[in-house]
């Protein structure tokens, strides 16, 4: 057959298309073989990574924050666990920068003042390091040219009063009256998002009773101060949210004490935090129990179990992300072809049966008239569900559910809980229903409106939307369905992508929007085009994708500058989901996974989630195996 590229150089646009055509069709057979391989490549580590339970353990890491933290706790407690604080201060030592200073993330502009003092304070606490070592000296100089203590976050702040380094700050937003404040209130305790509540909770108490240690035998960091800590009104009194408090004190001292002991998880953890569960004991502490209690002992050692070696250091994680990673395997590992009745997806399964939460928690308090049944984020949680982990278990089981009556009790459960957790504006949060008083946000405390909020979300609507339309296959007639849609819709941004709360950032809550908007077959196009028009144009060279943690501070899309697979990714499963044909984008997308998933550098490394923007960002080791998985998945079944 003649080449009819000659002929057609008379017709431009017909020869474009010709050649990517030809493009598509010659390089398809290696592709697929490619894809299959890689496919095949990603299960087999999975395999071998599974542990005998049937869940995955793959670090949840959060930077040295919770690291230098144990130090602190380890020393005060005059618990003498050396090899533990020895791995953690060699961890943290080989955090640091070129200039010898720590960063959030390895593109954040500048050193992070709080990371640095955290890390200062840890060395010195351990013994390990000293003032006049030289390394030490250029952190000093560091934080006293940046206003020294005075110029600490509220957390770190509430460490170095806990600990007797200044006195307590007069300008916490909250009193103990919270405590006491009657659901019907403008604002009560259960305004604030859970996980804002167990941190604040212990706050409140050691705030009230300015609890400080002394005579710990730590260091003396008065050498940082460079001014005065207490700023106080005129009339001599904090400046608080709640001026003037009259009510019981006694009552809110032991509310807030039983709330914490009412949700201390069986390891021991307030809630399964490390920041809740260390503020917890000293806020106990401040309440009369001594170091010895089996309440304050068993506490530290559940933060200690959470303990993980990550390259052969020791690594305290925030949380364990068991849960969460299991069910994300399991139905990646489906959708990329592995058999449910494999051995690796019955144990998985059959421990996500097992972690379902048939217990109330603090959700039900917004939502009384629904059942238990959702699942939570870690193996050691019992009452803390959470939207997006019930969805992700929701997907792994449902095979299994058409089977057994036993995973279909589990799932309708699951599933009745879900849909029960729409808030009232169409869109779907992570822990409790309508948990989005906007008063909080404007509060001068670092992070509010992430600590105290927990609203309705790009990542978490579209990704409970693509369960709705894949799963049960709900459609845009649905109430419940359409008011998502409509949320969706609502809050798309001007240049058409869409935040994510809980992913970094753009990249994740676009993909999470556009996935579920074309899994319930919504027909808003313009929405959707506009979305993929705002992906192409973000395309790397490379034909990958990449975002900085700097878009979650900026509220806005900022590149990283070079692609990472897990953004990657997102972004071709979020294409692939929105044509029925190949493209040029999806094609190279595909073949940046395809190169380039066994690359080990820190853009693997780079944090793909966060906590609270400016404050905590989690790389997520499993991210690497799951995410490429499917999207070769629904490439290999959309176009194969």
């Amino acid at each position: 057959m003649p080449d009819p590229l000659p002929f057609l150089e008379w017709f431009p646009s017909y020869k474009n298309r010709y050649k990517e055509k030809e493009y598509l069709r010659k390089g398809l057979i290696e592709v697929r073989a490619k894809v299959e391989s890689e496919i095949n490549r990603i299960v087999r580590r999975l395999k071998k990574d599974q542990l005998p339970g049937g869940d995955w353990d793959y670090p949840f890491e959060t930077g040295v924050t919770t690291d230098a933290y144990m130090v602190i706790l380890l020393r005060v407690m005059k618990i003498h666990n050396e090899e533990l604080i020895r791995s953690l201060v060699e961890r943290i030592l080989s955090k640091r920068g070129s200039d010898g200073l720590w960063k959030l993330f390895p593109d954040e502009e500048e050193a992070n003042f709080n990371v640095t003092l955290d890390a200062y304070y840890a060395l010195l606490s351990s013994g390990y390091k000293s003032t006049n070592d030289p390394d030490m000296r250029i952190v000093k100089r560091y934080l006293l040219s940046k206003g020294g203590l005075a110029n600490a976050g509220m957390f770190s702040k509430i460490l170095l009063a806990i600990t007797g380094q200044i006195p307590w700050p007069n300008d916490y937003p909250f009193t103990l009256e919270l405590m006491v404040q009657p659901l019907t209130t403008p604002l009560n305790m259960f305004d604030i998002s859970v996980f804002g509540r167990s941190n604040l909770i212990p706050i409140l108490i050691l705030a009230d009773k300015k609890y400080s240690l002394k005579n710990t035998g730590g260091p003396d960091l008065s050498d940082l101060t460079v001014e005065r800590f207490s700023r106080e009104t005129e009339d001599g009194n904090a400046t608080t949210f709640l001026r003037k408090p009259r009510y019981d004190k006694p009552l809110a001292l032991k509310r807030a004490e039983q709330y914490m002991l009412d949700r201390i998880e069986p390891d021991g953890t307030f809630l399964s935090y490390f920041s809740s569960t260390f503020l917890m004991i000293f806020a106990l502490m401040a309440l009369g129990y001594s170091k010895s209690h089996p309440v304050i002992t068993k506490a530290i050692q559940g933060i200690q179990s959470m303990q993980v070696k990550i390259d052969g250091l020791t690594h305290m994680q925030y949380t364990t992300a068991n849960v969460w990673n299991t069910a994300l395997i399991s139905y990646a590992m489906q959708a990329a072809g592995v058999l449910p009745k494999s051995e690796t997806v019955q144990k998985a399964n059959h421990y996500l049966l097992l972690k379902q939460q048939l217990l109330y928690g603090d959700w039900a308090v917004h939502n009384p008239d629904t059942l238990p049944g959702g699942w939570g984020f870690s193996n050691i949680n019992t009452i803390n569900p959470d939207v997006d982990d019930t969805t992700a278990a929701l997907r792994a089981i449902k095979h299994f559910a058409k089977r057994n009556s036993e995973y279909r009790g589990a799932w309708d459960r699951g599933s009745t809980w879900m849909m029960s957790m729409q808030n009232s504006d169409g869109g779907w949060s992570a822990f409790e229903r309508g948990i989005d008083n906007k008063l909080l946000s404007a509060l001068p405390l670092q992070g509010a409106e992430y600590l105290l909020l927990d609203p309705s979300g790009a990542d978490l609507t579209g990704r409970t939307l693509e369960f709705l339309g894949t799963f049960t296959k709900l459609n845009k007639t649905h109430p419940s369905v359409r008011a998502g849609v409509n949320w969706l819709v609502n809050h798309q941004k001007e240049d058409g992508s869409w935040y994510g709360r809980w992913g970094i950032c753009y990249i994740y809550g676009t993909w999470s929007a556009l996935t579920g908007l074309r899994s319930v077959r919504s027909m808003e196009q313009a929405t959707v085009e506009k979305a993929v028009r705002w992906l192409k144009e973000i395309q790397n060279k490379d034909g990958g994708w990449g975002e900085s943690c700097k878009s979650d501070i900026e509220r806005k899309y900022v590149p990283l500058g070079v692609s990472t697979l897990t953004h990657t990714a997102w972004a071709v499963d979020a294409l692939i989901a929105c044509t029925d044909e190949r493209s040029q984008e999806i094609e190279r997308g595909i073949h940046f996974l395809l190169e380039n998933g066994q690359r080990d550098d820190w853009t693997t490394a780079y944090p793909k989630g966060q906590g609270m923007a400016g404050g905590l960002y989690i790389h997520y080791h499993s991210y690497r195996y799951i995410w490429p998985l499917l999207a070769l998945g629904h490439y290999r079944r959309k176009f194969g």
